[in-house]
């Protein structure tokens, strides 16, 4: 019976875990946030993948290049279009529009956001306000803005400012509503004036807030611009797409369609580079 349970007194020794290997043993860090990681690899493949695919669409079934033109197709009049001058035209007077629209838009909704987001008398009247005319269709006043300011320039810029004001607007006071109350009551306490504490704690804390409303208000203009110009435009790539629709030239169509994906893609970049910047705290 001795050598029964010294036997497996020895057996017990032999199979319990070593504390000093547990304690050593390196742990696996699984805290990693959610954190995104850029994967410029993966995005070409994915892209390559879909124009392989409508490329052998295009062939395999036999697709009428009037219904639906291949990208080798599009890419030869969008080539052509750069050789002959043709996009530059039309290209400029959309940027023109959108960059002054833009920029106004921006520059009132961001100031009258803050407002909202500081002042009760501001919010009583602004938030209504905003709440009751921001799901106005802004391209159905367009002809309110023609009579107003004329059929040039001034009334498109008028229509695409409009349509980024008010996300803008929204995205600023609840950048703002979303700084700690108590970050403002301490500065409040040390009597640091307001607009000290709007620009360097109100704006850096809202800022996150307010790019990505700047990302909802860069589609908002691409879209209101392409339609302003495809009523009342000569030049500008709102025009361009329903002239060569109507002419059923769907090659130049789709390569005017890959044009606004470009400018849509390139402000999406500008605007990720400025995160990058000025919130790599996060």
């Amino acid at each position: 019976m001795a050598d029964i349970s010294s036997s497996a007194g020895d057996q017990r020794h032999a199979t319990a875990p070593d504390a000093k290997t547990q304690i050593t043993r390196p742990m696996v860090f699984r805290g990693g946030g959610f954190a995104p990681k850029s994967h410029p690899l993966v995005t070409a493949v994915a892209i390559l993948a879909l124009l392989a695919f409508w490329q052998a669409a295009t062939i395999i079934w036999s697709i009428s290049p009037t219904f639906l033109p291949s990208p080798e197709r599009v890419g030869r009049s969008l080539w052509r279009m750069i050789e002959t001058g043709e996009l530059w035209r039309h290209l400029s007077a959309s940027l023109y529009r959108i960059g002054w629209g833009w920029f106004l838009g921006t520059l009132f909704g961001v100031a009258i956001g803050v407002m909202i987001g500081l002042f009760t008398v501001a919010r009583a009247v602004g938030a209504p306000l905003v709440a009751a005319l921001y799901p106005v269709p802004k391209i159905a006043l367009l002809p309110l803005f023609i009579l107003w300011l004329g059929i040039g320039e001034g009334s498109k810029v008028a229509t695409i400012g409009l349509s980024v004001f008010f996300p803008t607007v929204i995205a600023t006071y609840a950048g703002v509503d979303a700084v700690p109350r108590n970050l403002i009551r301490m500065a409040q306490s040390f009597n640091v004036p307001l607009w000290r504490i709007v620009w360097s704690l109100l704006l850096p804390g809202a800022l996150a807030g307010m790019l990505a409303g700047f990302r909802i208000s860069i589609a908002a203009a691409l879209l209101v611009l392409v339609a302003a110009e495809m009523i009342g435009a000569q030049f500008g790539l709102g025009a361009f797409l329903i002239l060569t629709g109507n002419m059923l030239q769907t090659d130049k169509l789709m390569a005017g369609v890959v044009v606004l994906s470009a400018m849509g893609l390139t402000a999406s970049w500008l605007v990720t580079l400025i995160e990058r910047r000025v919130l790599h705290w996060r």
